[in-house]
């Protein structure tokens, strides 16, 4: 299936996605990679508020390169999400409902998903600069001192997105893998 979502998402949003589903997201979303989860994750130990209110939002993995002039946002392609594994189920508690990367995801960020209704999206590695032309505006608005790692709030329009693994933990990756091994065992038989 092909959606168009506007975010934030809802429960219910997430709920119709399956693994495979095209997603075209716009709207507002926010951005950040290993640094900036690890600081998010020791404010919540501290009870100390997050930079911005994840409930219903997603995150996008990844450390933009800078704006050249007349644009506002640097090319951007997903980060390899594995390196959030450690963070995503704590931020998945407090509502976060989408991530946006690349690769694998472990078994405890799925788990996660299933019980607080996420959704792992996957965007195009090697694409960034045409992902960079989906973001409207980009503003930074925490950690400032991490530079391409600092969180920025961007606004989208159309970014294209597969869903990866789905609420219900359904994986692409492994799909897929299944899917080969039954073509190709028949082949051989």
């Amino acid at each position: 299936m092909i959606y168009h979502l506007t975010t934030p998402l809802t429960k219910e949003d997430v709920m119709k996605l399956k693994a495979g589903d095209q997603v075209f997201l716009s709207g507002t979303l926010y951005t950040g990679r290993d640094a900036a989860h690890k600081r998010m994750v020791e404010l919540i130990e501290h009870n100390q508020p997050l930079p911005f209110d994840v409930m219903n939002q997603v995150i996008y993995y990844v450390g933009p390169t800078p704006s050249k002039p007349g644009t506002v946002f640097g090319s951007g392609g997903p980060t390899t999400a594995g390196r959030m594994d450690a963070y995503a189920p704590k931020m998945l508690s407090l509502g976060l409902r989408g991530m946006i990367g690349k690769g694998y995801r472990n078994q405890a960020v799925k788990d996660a998903m299933k019980l607080h209704t996420g959704v792992y999206f996957g965007a195009i590695g090697g694409a960034g600069a045409y992902i960079g032309q989906c973001v409207q505006a980009c503003e930074i608005i925490a950690f400032e001192d991490l530079g391409p790692e600092a969180i920025r709030q961007l606004v989208v329009k159309e970014f294209p997105l597969t869903v990866v693994i789905d609420c219900e933990g359904h994986d692409l990756y492994e799909m897929g893998r299944e899917n080969y091994l039954k073509e190709h065992s028949n082949v051989n038989s």
